[in-house]
């Protein structure tokens, strides 16, 4: 007999994926082809990007930003950081739920 079959409710999703030192889970990593080229352009490293925001380097927020991506970590909301990268931004947003991170030009939102 399933969980679901015994309670009535469905099993409780797995937790988010969580590497070591990051302070919340990536869930899939997945970039644009604009962030890429970007990227490439510039020699800059997509994971590296990756990194200082798992790590909590939110990049080129104003200030109220920072202090709302330090809440959403805690409470589970949505987080974006922001890189100057060559003669452009990338943004990294990582969903509410943790499902997904996405590595991202502005002009691609």
């Amino acid at each position: 007999m399933s969980t679901t079959e015994s309670s009535g409710t469905p099993p409780h999703p797995p937790p988010p994926r969580r590497e070591p030192g990051e302070p919340f889970g990536l869930g899939r990593v997945v970039a644009t082809p604009g962030a890429l080229t970007l990227c490439e352009e510039a020699n800059v490293s997509p994971s590296s990007l990756i990194a200082r925001h798992a790590s909590g380097d939110w990049g080129e927020v104003p200030s109220e930003d920072a202090r709302e991506n330090e809440l959403s970590v805690r409470e589970g909301f949505r987080i974006l950081s922001s890189y100057p990268v060559g003669d452009g931004t990338c943004w990294i947003i990582t969903e509410a739920d943790r499902s997904s991170t996405c590595l991202l030009t502005p002009e691609e939102y």
